[in-house]
């Protein structure tokens, strides 16, 4: 994650419990291209992370809103003629301590995420903030700072002793 991760994480201590840097237990981020394909991979790469950090009783509520995010990111985020082989334009960022996980998508767009009205269930798209928001505990975005160009939308799953 480099030297940015927590400067990325400033607004998700905004109204939480402080975190105890000795409760870090790990974290984990990939590149993922400017495809659809993308969303995929990151499943697989959220089921791997969620095994090595023995957590893979989540994987089915963190796998479908990495989904939803990174979809939204490829869906919205990116320009159209956006094909960047050497400089993957979306990041997908997993980070665990004792007591949360969060999931952090990174993309190019400074626009923030716009959900569709929560009663419109007829349309065959745009429920995935919707989705998210039923599946995490908590969600949100910020604009990045300093020469990280774009925003990260996150989701925060709060974790139970022994997970």
């Amino acid at each position: 994650m480099g030297t940015n991760g927590s400067t990325m994480l400033v607004p998700l201590r905004q109204g939480l419990p402080p975190i105890d840097p000795a409760a870090v237990s790990g974290s984990a981020s990939c590149a993922l291209p400017a495809r659809f394909e993308a969303v995929r991979g990151a499943r697989k790469f959220t089921r791997a992370t969620l095994g090595q950090w023995k957590l893979e009783s989540r994987f089915d509520d963190v796998a479908l809103v990495v989904s939803e995010l990174v979809t939204n990111a490829l869906r919205h985020a990116l320009p159209a003629d956006t094909v960047r082989e050497n400089d993957p334009p979306v990041r997908l960022h997993l980070m665990h301590w004792s007591s949360r996980l969060v999931c952090a998508v990174r993309d190019p767009s400074h626009d923030g995420p716009a959900a569709r009205e929560a009663d419109d269930f007829s349309a065959e798209s745009g429920r995935g903030l919707f989705l998210v928001d039923s599946f995490s505990d908590s969600w949100g975005w910020h604009p990045l700072a300093g020469t990280l160009n774009g925003k990260v939308v996150w989701a925060l799953f709060r974790l139970t002793p022994g997970e």
